[in-house]
């Protein structure tokens, strides 16, 4: 038995080629002719990277911080038409879950048999925990990176980085079968953490949410779910009653 969830949409399938090259696939993905942009900023990310600055992660080393930090800065970058994974706060969201129930695959059957070398196609089928994932293969992302690059990722430019992830998705930077489920874990995270609800550490002040005039916890919304031509004018609600 293993889990049936299919393997998150990749990087290149969610965005048409001529909108690859600033990569806010997912946010081109989502929104529609209604969508209500947030304008972000030098001042808004020196903000936003202040506040990553002073968090104290609870389940990520400080290398494997610098590396989650760096590479959803890449996969929703700031500069674009909207906020970026950093003003959303995506790195706190992606370490609180990795100390969570995902993190630990509470509810996943793990007992195996695994055959981790399988075709994808028959799920996830690797031994080791979404945590346990993630800390092996940044270890072994960081290392490929020193040994062909000279550095580790976080210390890489933007352009060494997107090379990298982009080595990372095709399978090519050599991942043990183990870890190849690595990338779509981090990009699917990257793009919940900016989605989902504040409470879960990410989508800070419900940026995501207003990026693309998302009305959130509100109960009076079916009126509005259809008029694609005119944006949601109130804002969005979290489920704890804070409202953006």
């Amino acid at each position: 038995m293993s889990d049936e969830r299919q393997p998150p949409t990749t990087w290149h399938e969610l965005t048409p080629p001529e909108s690859r090259p600033n990569r806010r696939f997912m946010l081109k993905a989502a929104v529609g002719s209604g969508a209500v942009l947030l304008a972000g900023g030098p001042s808004a990310s020196q903000a936003a990277k202040a506040l990553l600055d002073e968090y104290k992660p609870v389940y990520l080393s400080a290398g494997e911080w610098a590396f989650v930090r760096a590479a959803c800065a890449r996969l929703i970058p700031s500069a674009g038409d909207g906020p970026g994974a950093i003003e959303a706060q995506v790195p706190v969201f992606i370490d609180r879950q990795l100390a969570g129930d995902f993190g630990n695959a509470t509810d996943w059957f793990m007992g195996g048999p695994h055959e981790a070398g399988a075709d994808p196609q028959r799920g996830f089928q690797s031994p080791l925990t979404p945590a346990q994932i993630y800390r092996e293969a940044i270890a072994v992302v960081d290392g490929w990176c020193t040994q062909n690059k000279g550095k580790a990722f976080a210390a890489l430019d933007e352009a060494a980085q997107d090379e990298v992830l982009k080595t990372l998705q095709a399978g090519k930077l050599g991942l043990k079968p183990e870890l190849r489920d690595f990338f779509s874990f981090l990009l699917q995270n990257t793009k919940e953490g900016f989605f989902a609800d504040p409470m879960y550490g990410g989508n800070h002040q419900m940026v995501g949410w207003k990026h693309i005039g998302f009305p959130g916890a509100r109960g009076a919304f079916l009126e509005w779910a259809n008029d694609q031509d005119k944006p949601y004018p109130l804002g969005p609600v979290a489920i704890s009653g804070a409202r953006g």
